[in-house]
């Protein structure tokens, strides 16, 4: 226990400046008690309650990005190898550095009249954005500062419903489950992304919160096998953090571990939900894509292995032959 609050301590200290914040995750390993958490009412979840941790930071403590600003690719000041979540829609397209995403976890944005909420789970590795006019409104989104699975759970403002990222859908609250609808997004370099849209907008660092962007607030996080929370179930067949592109076609889950990709040649025809897919994987820059028959780009998500298995521990597992 005590190497998790060292850990989690010394993340506070990037993430949330002061000594309150870092007092706070003082109860990160412990479980509130009730069924009230961060001040949200969890009588009726759909998961456990016991299940729902904190992550250490109060409600809105780690702050959403309510008004993006954004630059031209030429002022971004991005590194080739920087990974960035790109969204493209309707012809415009957008680029979100993890390096900000770290540090915020959400952006409430639009593309045209649409509204969309970009969202990233650093602990899970997992990038994903969905529509968020849900039940006729607009939806604006923040950071719950709750975990399930060690995976982010979101909140809207609106309603107070928590909504878990990774089961893209409703767990508690007046809109207890109401599916998500996920948004494509390329999960990748910023090489990658701005050869294929050179004419991107990138999410500025003047987001209006005193954060150093430089500084990765998880330094070898990722290649380390520790998972910081519990989870509901382990496999071990690959390592923790081994990237998978997760796809969910008409009800049914299945992984392609990167490993298992690049064993293939990086391509791999396969059937999920009785619809033909083409999964695609691209060893330089660290990516995925899955397309339909018609060639049209499927919603994937790219997750650390561990997070994966923990919400679809019955989902097939594809491996190379």
């Amino acid at each position: 226990m005590s190497e998790l609050l060292q850990i989690a301590t010394s993340t506070a200290k990037r993430l949330f400046p002061g000594t309150a914040a870092v007092l706070s995750l003082l109860l990160v390993a412990h479980p509130s008690s009730g069924a009230r958490k961060n001040g949200f009412v969890l009588d009726d979840a759909l998961i456990p309650i016991r299940q729902i941790l904190s992550g250490g930071p109060p409600r809105d403590g780690i702050p959403s990005i309510e008004q993006p600003r954004f630059v031209a690719a030429a002022e971004a000041g991005v590194r080739g190898t920087d990974r960035i979540l790109g969204i493209e829609r309707d012809g415009v397209a957008k680029a979100y550095p993890i390096a900000i995403l770290n540090y915020h976890e959400i952006v409430n944005d639009s593309f045209g009249d649409e509204p969309i909420v970009v969202t990233y789970c650093p602990l899970c590795g997992t990038g994903m954005a969905f529509l968020a006019a849900i039940a006729g409104e607009r939806r604006m989104f923040g950071v719950s500062g709750l975990l399930y699975n060690s995976d982010v759970l979101l909140y809207d403002r609106n309603s107070e419903t928590l909504w878990s990222q990774l089961m893209l859908k409703a767990v508690a609250g007046p809109l207890k489950g109401t599916a998500l609808e996920m948004v494509t997004v390329s999960h990748t370099t910023w090489g990658d992304w701005r050869r294929r849209h050179p004419e991107t907008r990138v999410l500025a660092e003047d987001t209006g919160f005193r954060r150093n962007y430089r500084d990765d607030p998880y330094p070898g996080y990722a290649s380390s096998r520790r998972v910081i929370f519990p989870v509901s179930g382990r496999d071990r067949r690959y390592h923790p953090k081994e990237r998978v592109v997760g796809l969910l076609v008409n009800g049914e889950a299945k992984a392609y571990p990167f490993i298992e990709l690049d064993r293939a040649g990086g391509v791999v025809v396969d059937v999920l939900g009785e619809q033909s897919v083409t999964v695609e994987f691209d060893a330089e820059h660290q990516t995925g894509r899955a397309v339909d028959e018609q060639g049209e780009e499927l919603p994937i998500v790219i997750a650390y292995w561990f997070a994966w298995h923990a919400f679809y521990p019955k989902a097939e597992v594809f491996a190379a032959r």
